[in-house]
């Protein structure tokens, strides 16, 4: 970031913010929020005249800092494809003040302590907002599991199927069934990319037409996956304990009634979604543009409403990025070509204003939009009792929201590594203006402020 983008402010560590539109867990309302030392000190009416400065943001919303529970940023190792550094400056533009970072990637992939004390390493001087780190689990890593956790990773992460990762091959049952338990004893949620090919299909023809690539990994592949975890975690429960399973980046929403039964016979299983698959649908996407793919894919229309009605049920528990960025030339964009393109969505800041947009045409309201984007993930990765809400006793963290304003995204906007993303052209309803990490303004208007102040989130220290 240019000297430009980054101004100097000198943080004050009592002071008010007015609002006739803040939002709580109860509703939106107009009143005034204290932060004293980096925390929430009180929420009192509006009119309530502290002794300290007070900033009135009219009738501009202060929601709580967004947590975003799902973010390749690739570092240390593959930094050319995104950093902590750019990473969190584009999260905190997002009004994201808590991400969770990925285990793979990033060279080496966290599934053992040492690789987890290189990634902390990495992250000294970087963050300009808050981060924990998932770690990974792979059949050869199983028995560093324990100590990895130990460690202060808030949870594991492992894949079904091939990762594309040479150095993070995918579990089989039976890998599974040694890890879970262990996942159980240590209550950490085991994180699974839920693609299974069951029939071992020979390798799929992937033209430049986008509808060959959703051929070749169809749904089912996500629902044998959920289903085949759904069964392990039966096991599981049998044997007097409890693993919870989560599902990363639901894309069938044919599964949501697997999901369903599952929970009604009490499994402790939590599901994400991401922007991509609720904003964006297959009919629309034009052949040859490989900034479209990711996996598992983006379906049909009709997929996207049944996904957004399983959000409303809460199948779906909250919506995360998936931010998996890479170079403009591992995407193959001049060629348009699919199957070489690597597979992910580049969007991290973005996603506040897209799922506003969709939301408040389906009738949802600003409380939705916290529930799904803050408090859910907050609960989901241990830290709901600093971060998610606006409570006294809670971190400082906010953002600043123009909920009226519409723009086009640009590719100039953008603030992570690589300025690409498939909703260059798209317009928006819903404009970042300002980010507070632990009471300290991160971002405003464009402009960093100061220097990073992120600090790293490790389970059971925070």
């Amino acid at each position: 970031m240019s000297s430009s983008n980054i101004k100097n402010q000198n943080p004050t560590n009592h002071f008010a913010i007015r609002s006739q539109r803040v939002v709580t867990e109860k509703g939106v309302h107009a009143a005034t929020v204290i932060i004293k030392n980096g925390l929430i000190d009180a929420v009192r009416e509006h009119d309530y005249q502290p002794n300290c400065a007070v900033e009135d943001l009219g009738n501009k919303v202060l929601m709580p800092g967004l947590v975003d529970s799902h973010v390749h940023i690739n570092e240390p190792g593959r930094t050319e494809w995104e950093g902590f550094n750019t990473a969190t400056q584009a999260a905190a533009a997002g009004g994201i003040t808590t991400l969770v970072d990925m285990p793979l990637n990033c060279i080496p992939v966290t599934i053992n302590k040492q690789a987890f004390d290189e990634k902390l390493d990495a992250v000294v001087d970087k963050l300009w907002v808050d981060c924990g780190f998932w770690g990974g689990v792979i059949p050869d890593s199983v028995n560093d599991l324990d100590e990895l956790l130990d460690a202060g990773v808030l949870g594991v992460k492992s894949f079904l199927i091939d990762s594309g990762i040479e150095e993070f091959p995918n579990m089989e049952a039976d890998d599974l069934r040694k890890a879970m338990p262990i996942l159980a004893k240590h209550n950490s949620p085991y994180l699974i990319h839920a693609e299974l090919d069951c029939g071992n299909s020979e390798p799929a023809e992937i033209s430049d037409s986008y509808q060959t690539f959703l051929d070749s990994r169809p749904k089912s592949w996500e629902n044998d996956a959920i289903d085949m975890m759904i069964d392990l975690n039966r096991e599981v429960k049998a044997n007097g304990q409890d693993c919870h399973v989560h599902i990363v980046h639901l894309s069938s929403a044919e599964a949501i009634s697997s999901i369903k039964a599952a929970r009604e016979e009490g499994q402790s299983l939590t599901i994400e979604t991401c922007p991509h698959y609720l904003t964006l649908f297959s009919e629309e996407i034009p052949d040859g543009k490989t900034l479209f793919k990711c996996c598992p894919p983006i379906r049909e229309n009709d997929n996207r409403h049944q996904l957004w009605e399983g959000l409303k049920e809460g199948v779906i528990d909250f919506i995360v990025s998936d931010h998996s960025p890479c170079t403009p030339q591992l995407k193959h964009i001049d060629t348009g070509d699919i199957e070489k393109a690597w597979g992910g969505i580049s969007a991290l800041q973005f996603g506040l204003p897209l799922i506003w947009t969709q939301a408040e045409e389906r009738g949802f309201d600003l409380t939705d939009i916290a529930h799904w984007m803050s408090a859910q993930t907050a609960k989901f990765i241990g830290m709901n009792h600093v971060k998610g809400h606006i409570k006294v006793g809670y971190h400082a963290d906010f953002v600043v929201f123009d909920d009226e304003s519409k723009y086009e995204i640009t590719n100039e906007m953008i603030k992570h590594r690589h300025k690409i993303t498939p909703y260059e052209g798209r317009t928006v309803k819903g404009r970042v203006e300002r980010t507070y990490l632990r009471g300290q303004t991160v971002y405003d208007n464009d402009e960093f402020m100061n220097s990073p102040v992120g600090q790293p989130l490790l389970k059971g220290r925070v």
